[in-house]
């Protein structure tokens, strides 16, 4: 969702992302430049960062610190999207965007460590937008309603529902793409938190895959990546891959040199708005920052 909002405000703003930088081996407030690395930054910040090398991609644990620095280092900047940062009350948002699982929702949902959530229910109160992510593409009228009447927002927020769609994979290092076959076979590297979504898409797509599933941001080491062309190896088919996130391939890149001669491609993902209400969402969004600044 902050890619998608990062492509959607940077067309017109000045636009800028802060992040805490989970996992770096950094600490204090930094922003990305030519030489900067996952290993600095991120996993994800260095993802938005590649993706959009005109946007200033920051990160600083301390958002209350980082902004003001942000802004005097890049004094142009219209627009900072706060990733992950609707629990954080020291700053106060112009629009807080709240996600919550179609399958998960935070109406039955419980605070770390019980369940998933980062703040209590109420705080939902708080967010302008309300997006139930994750949908099933083929949800009903009366589906949708009934969500909206579970989760009960007030009259001034504004609900949408988005479904997960994959693009066509790219190599990680050649980045040409390719489409993948059904009898291809498929190594899945896969370190984020739930890959449910992902292997339902490979178990349409391919006849049979293998998966080495790793620790959400997980930090590959070199004993990863001989586990990783082992396993490759042991694969008996001629037409097989190794296929990974986005956000693993960031981190798989400083093995540019032990990988370069393997076909190892990584799976786009983004969100694609149902009931035809991408354009609601965008007006939404925009007329925001118009207001704001003109």
């Amino acid at each position: 969702m902050t890619e998608y909002l990062v492509a959607l405000l940077q067309r017109r703003f000045k636009t800028a992302t802060l992040s805490r930088g989970y996992k770096r081996k950094t600490k204090g407030f930094a922003i990305a430049g030519p030489d900067t690395t996952a290993i600095d930054i991120g996993d994800e910040p260095m993802q938005f960062h590649q993706k959009f090398p005109e946007v200033t991609v920051a990160v600083g644990e301390e958002r209350l610190v980082a902004i003001p620095q942000l802004l005097h280092d890049r004094p142009e900047t219209q627009v900072i999207i706060l990733d992950d940062a609707f629990q954080h009350r020291s700053v106060r948002a112009g629009m807080n965007i709240l996600l919550t699982e179609y399958r998960n929702l935070y109406t039955g949902d419980l605070l770390l460590p019980a369940g998933d959530l980062r703040d209590v229910v109420a705080s939902s109160k708080r967010a302008d937008i309300i997006i139930v992510t994750k949908c099933k593409p083929d949800l009903s009228i009366a589906e949708k309603n009934d969500i909206k009447k579970e989760l009960s927002p007030l009259s001034n927020q504004h609900l949408f529902f988005t479904e997960i769609v994959y693009a066509e994979p790219y190599h990680l290092f050649e980045k040409n793409v390719s489409d993948i076959k059904h009898d291809t076979a498929v190594l899945l590297v896969c370190g984020i938190a739930n890959p449910k979504h992902l292997k339902e898409f490979l178990a349409t797509h391919v006849h049979t895959y293998d998966m080495l599933r790793y620790r959400d941001h997980q930090i590959f080491t070199t004993d990863d990546l001989k586990e990783i062309i082992r396993h490759y190896d042991r694969i008996e088919s001629k037409k097989k891959i190794i296929l990974t996130t986005e956000k693993d391939g960031v981190r798989l890149e400083k093995f540019r040199n032990e990988l370069k001669n393997y076909p190892i491609y990584v799976l786009p993902i983004s969100h694609s708005f149902l009931f035809s209400e991408g354009p609601a969402f965008d007006a939404t969004v925009m007329s925001f920052v118009e207001d704001i600044l003109w």
